[in-house]
């Protein structure tokens, strides 16, 4: 029986994957995996008993990933899972900056009571007039899995598509449009672009990205959106420059003290995956990422282990065994193993950075005494029986 807890509200829809050999618990303590959307695992005790951890999205800075790795605890997101509901509302964001919808929708809200609304509003949607997105040039920063939607979805609209990612995966290359020319430079999509979209992981490569030096090459009057992460931007030049007049809007899913309310910042209250489809897509994507962990060992959207697939155990035993990246480990195993006269049946090995991962399937029930001389090798961080 695996016991599992629930950080946040998680899509019952998801849940239900959960069968007999699981139970939910209200202690996170007690809990052997954890699912968790926003909530702030930084200020929790990670404890020793916890195997995995599912975060249902795609980002994981509330997540002590690093942490998790040193304890042999493997992390999962879920990639792509809302990239739906994020695209569309990028999409509604560009036509959001193009006509001032918000504020023709306030002035009929504030001229409610008028009986003479219907003649006056024939002057007054002047004011609010705005251009069309077809034509125009869309620069796309990261052709991840909402990138590439983004992409395809503004082709369709008409739109001029830019695309940069030095990185691009080859089911993105497939999945993208032919007509979207993709740049190798950045800084190309910040001198032709009129509207500018980013969608890459907040690191220290991408921290503050969008700053005065990359605003100074844009476009005036260049439409900047950003549902990836507020981090991304640098709020204070992006707020200087929004004054000064050389950025016409900026949309962000992302508000706080220093764009809330700023002229020119159309600001949503975090709603890129606040779909029912969305939360749907990412809970089922969880649970079945963690079902397949705790059951089978194997590690599909880790941010923190390499992907690693040895399909369901058919051998006498399974086990798994986390621990450093560094050379004659597999030796080490082997021997102790050999030792006890246990064959490994099939067995293989991936790693990460700093961290590795070793899944072995064997011949023979491995006792106490040989598990506990694998996990008392230094390098070992953690050793998991699944079968």
């Amino acid at each position: 029986m695996f016991k599992y807890n629930c950080l946040n509200p998680i899509s019952q829809v998801g849940l239900d994957y959960f069968d007999e050999k699981y139970e939910k618990v209200d202690d996170y303590k007690d809990a052997e995996a954890v699912l968790v959307r926003s909530a702030n695992m930084h200020e929790l005790e990670i404890k020793d008993n916890l195997l995995a951890v599912a975060r249902a999205g795609a980002g994981v800075n509330n997540i002590p990933s690093d942490l998790c790795a040193e304890k042999g605890i493997v992390v999962f997101n879920t990639p792509g899972a809302n990239a739906n509901g994020v695209k569309e509302l990028v999409i509604a964001g560009m036509l959001l900056a193009s006509r001032d919808l918000i504020g023709g929708i306030s002035w009929v809200n504030e001229n409610k009571e008028d009986p003479n609304i219907q003649k006056v509003v024939e002057k007054a949607k002047k004011s609010f007039a705005g251009g069309e997105i077809s034509g125009k040039k869309l620069g796309i920063i990261g052709l991840g899995a909402i990138g590439v939607r983004v992409a395809n979805a503004a082709t369709n609209l008409g739109m001029e598509v830019y695309g940069y990612d030095p990185y691009i995966s080859i089911d993105a290359a497939w999945s993208l449009s032919r007509s979207i020319k993709h740049i190798k430079n950045v800084e190309e999509i910040y001198k032709e672009c009129d509207f500018i979209t980013i969608h890459v992981p907040l690191l220290d490569s991408t921290k503050k990205m969008i700053d005065k030096s990359a605003i100074s090459l844009m476009k005036n009057d260049v439409v900047i959106l950003n549902f990836a992460r507020d981090l991304l931007v640098n709020e204070e030049d992006m707020v200087e420059a929004l004054k000064n007049g050389k950025v016409k809007k900026y949309v962000t899913d992302f508000p706080n003290p220093t764009v809330a309310g700023v002229e020119g910042i159309i600001a949503t209250p975090h709603l890129g995956a606040s779909t029912e489809e969305s939360e749907i897509n990412c809970a089922k994507m969880a649970v079945k990422q963690l079902k397949d962990y705790l059951e089978n060992g194997n590690i599909k959207n880790s941010v923190n282990y390499p992907s690693c697939n040895m399909g369901i155990c058919t051998d006498v035993s399974r086990i798994l065994i986390f621990h450093k990246n560094i050379k004659n480990m597999i030796s080490q195993f082997t021997t102790i193993l050999g030792k006890a006269d246990i064959n490994i049946c099939n067995m293989t090995n991936k790693s990460r950075g700093d961290s590795a991962y070793s899944i072995l399937d064997l011949d023979k029930v491995v006792n106490d005494n040989v598990l506990n001389e694998i996990k008392n090798i230094e390098e070992v961080l953690r050793i998991r029986v699944v079968k």
